[in-house]
This record gives C-alpha cells, structure tokens and sequence, in this order.
C-alpha cells in the first residue's frame, strides 16, 4: 500500500502535495508558519515567493484572510508575527461549505430537515 500511495502523490495535487511540490518546498522553502486548520505556509528564501500546503483537500477557501493577505503581497509580515486585530462583531472564518451537506439552505427550501410549509403567492400591487 505504500508504493501504490507514493505512486499517487506523484501525479495528484488536490489532496496534499505531489512529490515534485514536496521537493521543491524542501530545496527552496522557509517555513513561516501553520493556520488552525493545518495549512502550512512557505515563502522562498529571498521573500518574493509565498505557498501554501493544505492539509488536505486543496480549496481556497480553507486559507483564512490573516493568511491569504500575507499570501498575496498585502501584509509584509506573516499573521503569526503581526495578527490582524479582530473586532467584537467579527465571526471566525469558515471555509465555502456550497455543495456540501452543511451548506446554506434558506426557509423553505427541500434541503431542510423540516421545510416549512409552503404558501400562496401574494403578488405585489401598487398602492
């Protein structure tokens, strides 16, 4: 199981990382630091080139906006040496959750466990 395993990540990049990526990050790399979900986050030597590994499934969505400014040249300093001050409305970051059970599903909708019930529609008419 473990040849067959290494055969996989040598040619799949949407749960983890390939071999090619692993050495890369190995050769070129500087580890910066770790989000709550496991991401890892690099940038290369010089600090022109910043990545993420994801601990998992490879979606965007995953990498909070602390890091993803960081990512994309907005902070010059990674969240883990200067965090983002937080206000008291703020909620904590969630990935996209479309097309997974737990996604959103508005009053009324089949997806509910208990939909409501459904009513005439009223049409809107000028006063």
């Amino acid at each position: 199981m473990g040849i067959l395993r290494s055969m996989l990540r040598a040619v799949t990049w949407w749960d983890g990382q390939t071999l090619n990526t692993q050495f890369w990050t190995w050769r070129n790399g500087q580890r910066v630091g770790e989000d709550a979900e496991g991401n890892v986050f690099y940038q290369s030597h010089d600090g022109k080139r910043r990545w993420v590994i994801y601990n998992g499934e490879a979606e965007a969505s995953r990498v909070n906006p602390d890091w993803h400014g960081w990512l994309h040249h907005t902070y010059k300093e990674p969240p883990t040496k200067a965090p983002l001050p937080r206000k008291t409305w703020e909620k904590p970051h969630q990935e996209n959750l479309t097309g997974t059970a737990m996604a959103y599903a508005p009053a009324g909708s089949l997806r509910r466990a208990e939909p409501e019930a459904r009513q005439d529609y009223e049409a809107w008419s000028p006063e």
